[in-house]
């Protein structure tokens, strides 16, 4: 049985509160430390739920708050610039959740409130600068000064993670994957329902994708190729006005809604996300009495659909290691469990980013390739390793590398 009966959770955002709903599940209790003094409401943009993070979350009986902030995505539709449908994604059959589109911001609140309704205590205002261990305990230091004590310390903080860095000096940065992201939500979009089908367009110049909901509201999101990477505040610092002009520039020749629902878009509503990252592999996810989860062990670019998903499954399967086995062994059957199922979205992500990217010679190939490619990929069992994904909490971790 393990030992662990305390963790400190460094990090507010996704990954954060669901870790420590799933470590109250254990039976361990869990604070969040949140470095940013106010929640993070109104921040992002939209991604997707996917039937695996739905069953995790299913897990910890926290489904139905996502629900209620998400709108079914039944298929993704890929294009070519001229409209001509490459492919159609669906959930392949079987006895699976639909697939969620979500603002980052619901996403947020509900997570963070359903934690909060749960006795999860989260403290803001909370930049963690250094940690220290000793054989009974781990111990963090805040930037105002304050310090806090558990058994173990999990760090949810995310892509920029600095308890990765304090763990492994020698971590690997994010890498930028040559493409910035853009976004906005829109109350009358003008077009019809696609019902529940995500439409998106390899652009001439750009990677366009939009929803319409049946009340006509909906959103859409771009990535754009350029060459040097930008930081979101670097980004946030062109006016949305002249983002939106380069926006209609590169959607200009493509036969999509692009530009019609870029003229819909009120400037100040524009999300401006900036360089989109992620980093292949992280050598090191746990030292001591402290462990990472989500972004800050596998941060996967937006192209793969699945950040938050994974994000979930690792923090509930974090939990169910930690609830049977002590923290050592718990944080290694841990990193077996999911280290190669999520390097492995992480790489399948990378491959569609070149797409999205790519120049006008591969612009060509791409184009001319992709038809084929796409049908082989459409077909259902391709995707099924990713949405057939389940964590059995009934079953006892085993540290299989001790046994």
């Amino acid at each position: 049985m393990s030992h662990t009966s305390t963790a400190l959770v460094i990090g507010g955002g996704i990954a954060g509160p669901v870790t420590a709903m799933a470590l109250q599940k254990a039976g361990i209790e869990a604070t969040v430390y949140e470095a940013y003094p106010s929640t993070a409401d109104g921040i992002g943009g939209a991604l997707s739920i996917a039937p695996n993070g739905l069953n995790a979350l299913a897990v910890l009986d926290a489904e139905d708050a996502v629900r209620r902030v998400g709108d079914p995505m039944t298929a993704m539709v890929f294009r070519s610039w001229t409209g001509k449908q490459l492919a159609e994604f669906a959930s392949p059959p079987g006895d699976r959740p639909t697939m969620l589109l979500v603002w980052r911001t619901d996403l947020y609140r509900a997570l963070y409130d359903e934690a909060v309704s749960r006795g999860v205590r989260i403290e803001h205002g909370k930049r963690l600068v250094d940690l220290t261990q000793t054989d009974q305990a781990v111990t963090a230091r805040f930037a105002d000064g304050t310090r806090a004590s558990a058994d173990i310390l999990i760090g949810a903080d995310g892509i920029r993670s600095t308890v990765r860095g304090l763990i492994d000096p020698a971590a690997p940065q994010p890498r930028y994957v040559g493409l910035l992201g853009f976004g906005a939500r829109l109350a009358q979009t003008g077009l019809a329902s696609n019902h529940g089908k995500m439409q998106m367009f390899f652009g001439k110049r750009a990677f366009f994708g939009y929803q319409i909901l049946d009340d006509g509201s909906g959103g859409w999101f771009a990535n754009l190729p350029h060459r040097e990477p930008m930081s979101t505040a670097e980004a946030r610092a062109v006016r949305p006005e002249e983002w939106m002009g380069v926006l209609r520039e590169a959607f200009a020749d493509d036969r999509s809604p692009a530009v019609d629902l870029i003229d819909r878009t009120d400037p100040a509503e524009l999300v401006v996300t900036g360089g989109l990252e992620d980093i292949p592999s992280v050598p090191t996810w746990h030292s001591g009495r402290v462990v990472l989860v989500g972004d800050s062990a596998h941060a996967t670019s937006p192209s793969s659909g699945q950040g938050a998903s994974l994000a979930i499954e690792s923090a509930v399967q974090l939990a169910r290691c930690l609830r049977d086995l002590p923290h050592e062994e718990a944080f290694a059957a841990y990193e077996r469990l999911r280290r190669a199922r999520c390097e492995r979205v992480i790489k399948m992500a990378a491959r569609t980013n070149s797409d999205k990217a790519a120049g006008p010679v591969a612009r060509v190939l791409r184009d001319l390739l992709m038809p084929v490619a796409m049908k082989v990929l459409a077909k259902p069992e391709k995707m099924a390793w990713q949405f057939d994904y389940r964590v059995d909490w009934a079953e006892p971790a085993v540290d299989r590398q001790a046994a």
